[in-house]
């Protein structure tokens, strides 16, 4: 494959490559150029070029509106390609790649049907001055894409930053290039501007440190761990570039003793194994009660040791972990666990029965008995591990909730309104969740952190903001005008 600079189908500069593969299987999927600082250059160039275009500055905003309805109706067209390859490359079982399709589709026609609604204010001064505002775009984007939801995440900050009025050089992740190339297929096909979306395959140190770095950008969009967020904000500064940092998740499901159980085991399970844990907001913490710590926590054991491993083409319900690397980090914290005697209820162990010895399978995981301040409690382990802590009152619930460096997702689990909401207050974090976790995708939800989960809001009408600028226009009325 190639990658899509300036409205063509190019190889790196310097003929550079590099492979992805099944992390099911360990085998190849595909090769694609692994560009450097030169190809960054040639697509931030011809994103400008795009940008600055009599057909993009005089396209309408309803025109591009439809452009990203076309967009959304072509993703749906080739959904099953677009799964099977998104599964193929991240792992991630068939259901869930088709369910980040289906949300992918849905981003493009949520901001297609506010790219004509992009409002500026009238401020009262006094009578002689007509004063407004306007929103406009930032001029060229920067998307370096994650890979755990490669095509989800790269369609969430494409289509509003699109919708305002901008042009984008996207970089998705190098372990999960595929279905950003794809989409670039699509968009080739339809009436875009060419050059305005640019897809460039490569390293972090390569491509992502050189966008983030690269006068020519208007804004980075960064999603990934926090190391990689604070050396992305850093590169930016050297320019003033504005940066939304979406980064990492400890987010607790807080269980109370009058909650329905059996729906909230349920959902505990599906929040940690969603992309077999792999996932910012995965519900990685269980605070729970503990009058009813044991009953609840062998509920949850129950859940997790029914599970299915396999490859994601076959429908499991926990594929593979992305990469050997990331496989030897899990283990790392079990091997902590197993050092200091907590307690793995299930679990703790990576799967080496054939045919998942081929691939990079860890076995979903209980680890109980921690206290708020242990290393499992508190680090992002980025698997299907789930870390149990025991509460008494309310008050103690929140104070475990918020003892942590981040702040992205909380879940509440309890039949009592006024307790709910009051510790919707509480908590210090991005989302609240009362009785469900992870509200479907969240297409219209504003999404970021609070602390290292990171700053500005991706997703519904909030993340606009972030893809435009605001001008002030002050214009003196003269009295008595002949």
């Amino acid at each position: 494959m190639q990658m899509f600079i300036g409205g063509e189908w190019v190889d790196a500069a310097d003929g550079q490559t590099m492979e992805s593969i099944d992390p099911a299987t360990r085998e190849p999927l595909t090769v694609v150029p692994s560009a450097g600082a030169d190809d960054v250059d040639r697509a931030v160039n011809a994103a400008r070029a795009a940008y600055e275009s009599e057909q993009w500055q005089d396209m309408l905003p309803s025109q591009r509106g439809r452009l990203l309805n076309r967009l959304a109706a072509d993703i749906r067209a080739n959904a099953d390609e677009l799964a099977r390859w998104e599964t193929l490359d991240a792992g991630k079982p068939l259901a869930q790649s088709r369910a980040d399709v289906e949300v992918a589709a849905r981003y493009c026609e949520y901001y297609a049907g506010v790219a004509d609604k992009l409002l500026g204010e009238t401020i009262p001064v006094r009578p002689d001055l007509l004063d407004y505002t306007l929103r406009e775009p930032l001029g060229v984007t920067a998307h370096i894409v994650p890979w755990n939801y490669p095509l989800q995440i790269a369609v969430r900050g494409l289509a509003p930053a699109l919708a305002a009025g901008n042009a984008v050089v996207l970089k998705p992740a190098d372990e999960t290039p595929v279905t950003a190339l794809k989409i670039a297929e699509l968009i080739e096909r339809s009436e875009w501007p060419s050059g305005l979306v640019n897809i460039v395959t490569g390293t972090g140190p390569r491509v992502g440190a050189s966008l983030a770095a690269h006068p020519g950008i208007n804004h980075v969009t960064f999603t990934g761990s926090v190391p990689t967020g604070i050396a992305v904000m850093r590169a930016a500064a050297g320019n003033v570039t504005p940066v939304t940092l979406e980064l990492g998740g400890k987010s607790p499901n807080i269980v109370f003793a009058d909650a329905d159980l059996d729906e909230a085991a349920d959902w505990v399970v599906k929040s940690i194994i969603q992309n077999a844990g792999q996932t910012c907001s995965a519900g990685s913490r269980l605070i729970v009660e503990r009058a009813i710590h044991e009953t609840f926590v062998e509920r949850v054991v129950e859940r997790m040791k029914a599970l299915t491993l396999g490859a994601g083409i076959d429908e499991p319900d926990i594929g593979p972990i992305i990469s050997q690397k990331q496989l030897n980090t899990i283990e790392s914290y079990m091997e902590l666990a197993c050092g200091e005697g907590v307690t793995i209820r299930t679990g703790g162990r990576r799967a080496t029965s054939p045919p998942l010895d081929r691939g990079f399978f860890f076995e979903p995981t209980v680890i109980d008995g921690l206290s708020a301040d242990h290393r499992l409690a508190r680090e992002e382990i980025f698997g299907p591990v789930l870390s149990v802590i025991e509460f008494d009152d309310a008050r103690q619930a929140i104070e475990i909730a918020n003892d942590t460096d981040y702040g992205l997702i909380t879940g509440v689990w309890t039949t009592n309104v006024h307790k709910a909401l009051w510790l919707a207050g509480q908590i210090r974090c991005g989302q609240v969740y009362v009785n469900n976790y992870g509200a479907g995708g969240g297409v219209e939800l504003p999404f970021g952190g609070y602390g290292k989960s990171g700053f500005g809001r991706e997703k519904g009408l909030e993340a606009l903001r972030g893809y435009t600028q605001l001008k002030n226009v002050a214009v003196r009325i003269k009295p008595n005008a002949r």
